[in-house]
């Protein structure tokens, strides 16, 4: 979509009173292009929906349901609704300008850079998703074993961990146009895995309905009279921050939108230039600092159009999908650990605290329906997973990418984009592979998802009070934030701040009960 622009700049440059340049280079006025059709918008959410596939939605939410049923599920619910106005106002600043969000923060202030860099990097290097999917490589190839305590073991978990790993960024350096090949890749992979969960739901449901009721029952109530899974569910503030981040795509990923809609030529994205394979790709011209548009009457109705069309495609491709395989995946979760009177049954005490729940699902699909349902939920379960490991470790490298190239690198010839992208990406793998070969078989899955979405939570609370002063502050009236928008993202700076600081104090006490 990125095709060689006819417009050209203009010597303008877009004064302050306009857009405020901070601390990089001021724009310059180019006229803003014009709408595609929406089925040539179709990807940017489709990749961030992939995201979010493997963590919430597969992992901490069905586990959260296993653990204590429905009673926390409103804030699932709220959670993704929250991020699809978040993630709307991270659209909002690449349109207008083609930049990313995290350009938008720098110019506000460079001392954002080392901040978001280590958000970044330290809870992504985490490999969960490429650990959770071994370890049911694992159970597929040696069967399922249990220590003297019952913990379901997952020999070789490592080695395939890392052999995935390996994997994902063998295909990310082989496509000659890193988003064309992410985009092609997770379109396929979440329409499969969509089609999947829409069928197993099907099967399970035709039969508990008392199930469902469960759940709008609990949605409509808050859970009431509990709110909140008691103590007895073994779940910390900690795991219920990181649930609600990952109610989503959660953390810096959400960040990354801007750089899929920079990439697919969105708006202003369309003059960027997008990221190549320094191996087999050619090389495209890219500017770290964006353009705006003139306030005329053709660019404002350009403007309108293509604001209502991402809204469309966001709606659709993300909160409707993660919607979607939220209540699904959950819905499954509670048939398959819950009998018809909402009593956990013998089956959710005997899979301890860690992935193996998801054992707990496919030995109970293999009691109802035979070993080749079993062996189709497993397999689906390894493509989500890593489905997201694939999908993280191309958001994180191009953010961390970002952030370098702009703060630091700007005019630095020999650091393009390309380079500094797959240095960070080769090196998230690399990380990963040392802390699995560190911890080595005594590491768990879920204490991974639980430590990397707990981190993005806290993220999420810090960069929506920026994005509340930049898409305010530093855009003309006519394309920044309204004030009902603005009300949605305060909230979502209390909803985030509120459970960060109870996550934090749980920890406190934690710590200082441990002293």
């Amino acid at each position: 979509m990125n095709a060689t622009p006819t417009e050209q700049p203009t010597d303008e440059l877009v004064p302050e009173s306009v857009i405020p340049p901070g601390h990089l280079p001021a724009m310059r006025y180019r006229d803003l292009p014009p709408p595609v059709p929406l089925r040539r918008m179709v990807g940017p959410s489709v990749i961030l929906a992939g995201l979010a596939l493997g963590s919430g939605e597969f992992i901490l939410w069905p586990y959260i349901v296993y653990r204590s049923g429905f009673v926390f599920f409103w804030a699932c619910l709220l959670g993704v609704a929250t991020q699809y106005f978040i993630n709307m106002e991270i659209t909002r600043w690449s349109l207008a300008t083609g930049e990313s969000a995290l350009t938008g923060f720098i110019r506000l202030s460079r001392k954002w850079t080392p901040l978001f860099l280590a958000f970044n990097v330290i809870p992504w290097f985490i490999p969960a998703w490429a650990l959770g999917a071994a370890q049911i490589v694992s159970w597929l190839i040696w069967g399922p074993q249990f220590d003297a305590e019952g913990h379901l073991l997952s020999p070789h978990a490592v080695p395939i961990a890392i052999g995935g790993m390996v994997l994902c960024g063998a295909i990310l350096t082989a496509g000659p146009v890193l988003y064309e090949t992410i985009e092609k890749t997770q379109l396929v992979l979440v329409s499969t895995i969509m089609v999947s969960v829409v069928v197993l739901a099907a099967m399970l449901l035709k039969d508990r309905p008392d199930a469902i009721f469960a759940q709008i029952s609990a949605v409509a109530t808050a859970g009431s009279p509990d709110f909140i899974p008691p103590a007895a569910s073994g779940l910390s503030a900690v795991a219920l921050l990181g649930a609600l981040a990952f109610a989503g795509a959660g953390g810096t990923l959400n960040l990354g939108q801007s750089n899929y809609i920079k990439d697919k030529g969105y708006g202003m994205g369309y003059y960027i230039g997008r990221i190549t394979s320094p191996i087999t790709g050619q090389e495209e011209a890219i500017t770290e600092v964006g353009y705006h548009f003139p306030d005329t009457a053709s660019n404002r109705e350009r403007w309108r159009q293509w604001w209502r069309a991402a809204s469309v495609e966001h709606f659709f491709s993300f909160f409707v999908t993660c919607v979607v395989c939220l209540v699904l995946l959950t819905l499954v979760s509670y048939v398959l650990f819950y009998d018809r009177d909402g009593q956990a049954t013998a089956a959710a005490e005997r899979y301890g605290a860690d992935l193996g729940f998801v054992w707990g699902e496919a030995a109970a699909l293999e009691r109802m329906f035979g070993g080749s349902v079993k062996l189709l939920f497993l397999l689906m379960g390894i493509a989500i997973l890593l489905t997201t490991e694939f999908g993280v470790l191309d958001a994180t490298s191009r953010i961390s990418t970002d952030l370098v190239k702009v703060a630091w690198l700007r005019d630095n010839a020999r650091w393009t984009e390309g380079r500094l992208y797959y240095l960070f990406l080769w090196s998230t793998i690399g990380l990963g592979a040392l802390l699995l070969a560190v911890k080595g078989e005594s590491v768990e899955a879920l204490a991974l998802f639980k430590a990397s979405s707990a981190m993005n939570g806290a993220v999420m609370f810090l960069y929506c009070a920026i994005l509340l002063v930049l898409n305010r502050r530093c855009l003309p009236t006519a394309v920044r934030m309204s004030w009902p928008r603005m009300i949605v993202l305060a909230w979502a700076v209390l909803f985030f701040g509120a459970f960060t600081v109870w996550a934090g104090y749980g920890l406190i006490q934690k710590l200082l009960g441990s002293a």
